[in-house]
């Protein structure tokens, strides 16, 4: 007696087309999403590193891939990704376009934060253009690869390639959330502001800890912060407390003072986000129009 089918005679799904990919950039993000689409079965066939920090970024991250100058890195893939700074990527695309490096129907994606489309203006009509920007702080490790589990990649592209581009996220392990190319400048400002003045806002608070002896600083605030953090996200301004949000300009007064002799933008980070602390709690309702007026002049005071 034969074994059953277990395809019930259907007709085997199709493999999955998977694409030459090469990388351009072997820095922090480069080489992690290489991997992130080498781990997602695609052939990464070279990638462009200059520093010794790269190259060795490239070897640990992408063991055997060819390290390549960057036409030959173009030149033999079918999709090549651009992970370079964003004031160099709309020379590099001019510049590929110049010197006849580019090949006509190439998919080509950017990593990008700041920039849509408009830096594929001069090869718009002869290449497939995306904008692909991972919205997460990158260490360069493998570290990295995990977290892209939970990272939303902010996409733009045309109407038509927005489904490849969502793809291609879904296989790095990420969430495609779609910006329009006039938003992509604020998009960018709003998570620069919150990511990297979030790491000059900790890295403060725990100086201002140790500058008097209280360590280990980094636990001391991690559950004050996590849980900080985890709130505004949802709840916003709801979940402000201290002393901005309760109108106790004495305290605030008393901070600015422990803070002069520490490093000037300690002291000067304090009073602009007291004073944005201020105007939000008073404009959402938390801090009444005469308490806000005191907080506001305790921080003017402490200016002269």
């Amino acid at each position: 007696m034969s074994e059953p089918d277990p395809s019930g005679g259907r007709p085997p799904a199709p493999a999955r087309p998977t694409l030459r990919v090469g990388v351009v950039g072997a820095g922090r993000v480069g080489a992690v999403l290489g991997a992130a689409l080498r781990a997602a079965g695609h052939e990464v066939v070279a990638i462009s590193a200059v520093s010794d920090d790269s190259r060795e970024r490239a070897e640990a991250l992408l063991p055997g891939v060819p390290v390549r100058p960057v036409p030959e890195v173009v030149q033999s893939a079918q999709l090549v990704l651009l992970a370079v700074p964003d004031d160099a990527l709309t020379d590099l695309v001019a510049g590929l376009h110049s010197t006849g490096t580019w090949v006509p129907g190439q998919l080509v994606a950017h990593t990008s934060g700041r920039h849509g489309l408009a830096p594929f203006a001069p090869v718009a009509d002869a290449l497939l253009p995306m904008a692909i920007h991972p919205a997460m702080t990158f260490t360069g490790t493998s570290l990295d690869l995990a977290r892209l589990a939970e990272c939303c990649f902010g996409i733009t592209t045309p109407e038509a390639l927005r489904p490849v581009a969502e793809a291609l996220v879904v296989e790095m392990g990420g969430e495609p959330v779609w910006v329009p190319e006039e938003a992509r400048g604020r998009y960018h400002a709003a998570l620069a502001h919150g990511s990297n003045h979030l790491v000059t806002l900790v890295a403060q608070a725990m100086e201002v800890l140790r500058s008097d002896g209280i360590d280990p600083a980094d636990r001391v605030l991690r559950p004050l912060l996590q849980a900080s953090l985890d709130n505004a996200l949802s709840s916003g301004d709801a979940a402000l407390t201290g002393p901005v949000a309760r109108g106790d300009a004495g305290t605030v007064a008393a901070h600015l003072a422990e803070l002069a002799d520490l490093p000037e933008d300690v002291a000067t980070a304090y009073r602009a986000q007291a004073r944005a602390t201020a105007l939000r709690a008073q404009r959402s309702g938390r801090l009444r129009g005469d308490d806000a007026a005191t907080i506001l002049t305790t921080l003017d005071e402490e200016t002269r």
